[in-house]
């Protein structure tokens, strides 16, 4: 056994997931309870409570819990926790200590149990301007909670269901008793989780590289929840980011995996939440790049990186802050800001938002900003798209269509 980092705030997983007997029984019952339907982020947030990944959290977070997350990023009983982890409903006849049953809105199907300890209201305001630092309903994350029902629900849960998850994309979907059992085998104890939601181009594949320098292995970590409108779907980003391991890294440095939560699109706090998380799948570090889970202009390229040091203690997975990269034609490689001497007239910069405005406008994308290999299955995804499915891309000082 090698010596991976410990869970976020206890000494083992808590998984929520219930099976066999147990299981039968709470189904059974579950027909016949009231039925509260969740949203996709709430359902991401059912699975990853019930795989371990929200360690130690034992269900969906009470008033008391919520202020606390959302004015000092800690939970009431002293544990770090930037985000508030909640269910919300406009039910009126739902009460303290009645048994429901969560419903997965999209599917119709029942993908938890819990007995309510807690219906409350909350400031939506507050928590928006607290987690997201805006109320700009442009911002996605903002939309989400300003929909949310009237009602906050608290409660320990019992979950049914791995959402599908391992049927739809097979062994790249991984728990983290999985990830803790690859890096065992493989004697890793120094990980880093590379979050992604795009394909890798050169500067995420540098960014990678330089991890793997100073760790054992490298975790490629894809959100495979749901994504806003113009973002690229999880099967072809997966083929794309194998066909570059295959042909660009070392065999047995890198494993590539995906985690059911949507983005949540907030900067720097969730970059907290990716790192904690990331603590409960056995990894070590972080890597933040520029604009870690942003959206828009709505952070600083590197507010995520300066996040990490407002906070006393709570997290031992660390972050590897690493600066804006990019091609250099002087240097004739990648290099940083703080490695190239040379002027922006010699820079390549690269972007996730920039490669999807230039595929889907079908335009030249330039040399050195993605490999050929990579380009070529995302060529064939935007060359099946009709035009109306060419989803309008937002590009920092650009607009494409």
């Amino acid at each position: 056994m090698t010596n991976l980092v410990p869970p976020h705030g206890s000494k083992h997983l808590k998984t929520l997931t219930i099976e066999g007997k147990e299981l039968e029984a709470e189904k059974f019952k579950a027909d016949s309870l009231p039925k509260v339907y969740c949203s996709s982020r709430e359902f991401g947030d059912v699975i990853m409570l019930g795989i371990g990944g929200f360690t130690p959290l034992d269900g969906f977070m009470n008033k008391d819990d919520w202020q606390s997350v959302c004015d000092n990023m800690v939970m009431t009983n002293g544990i770090f926790w930037p985000i508030p982890i909640t269910l919300s409903s406009d039910d009126e006849a739902i009460n303290v200590d009645d048994e429901i049953s969560i419903v997965y809105e999209k599917n119709n199907e029942i993908i938890a149990t819990m007995v309510i300890s807690e219906k409350y209201t909350i400031d939506k305001i507050h928590e928006c301007n607290k987690v997201f630092k805006t109320t700009d309903t442009e911002h996605p994350g903002v939309a989400l909670v300003m929909a949310q029902g009237k009602y906050n629900l608290a409660g320990k849960i019992k979950v049914f269901t791995n959402g599908g998850f391992p049927s739809k994309y097979g062994d790249l979907y991984m728990t983290p008793s999985e990830t803790r059992a690859y890096f065992d085998e493989k004697g890793w104890s120094s990980i880093a989780a590379f979050q992604t939601r795009n394909p890798m181009h050169r500067s995420h594949e540098y960014l990678a590289k330089i991890a793997i320098e100073i760790c054992d292995g490298v975790m490629i970590h894809s959100t495979l929840g749901e994504l806003k409108p113009g973002d690229i779907p999880a099967e072809v980003r997966s083929k794309a980011i194998s066909a570059l391991l295959e042909n660009y890294f070392v065999d047995n440095t890198v494993l590539q995996s995906g985690y059911p939560l949507d983005m949540r699109y907030a900067g720097p706090r969730e970059a907290l939440l990716h790192a904690l998380f990331r603590q409960n799948y056995g990894c070590s570090h972080l890597i933040v790049g520029r604009d870690h889970a942003g959206v828009g202009d709505f952070y600083g390229p590197f507010d995520a990186h300066n996040i990490f040091d407002e906070i006393q203690n709570g997290l031992i997975t660390q972050p590897l802050k690493i600066d804006w990269t990019f091609w250099c034609n002087k240097c004739a490689g990648m290099s940083s800001m703080k490695t190239c001497p040379h002027g922006h007239e010699d820079r390549l910069l690269l972007s996730g938002s920039k490669l999807r405005q230039l595929l889907s406008e079908d335009l030249d994308v330039p040399d050195n900003f993605s490999r050929p290999e990579v380009l070529e299955i995302l060529r064939q995804y935007y060359a099946g798209l009709k035009d109306d499915e060419k989803i309008k891309v937002e590009v920092k000082g650009h607009s494409a269509k």
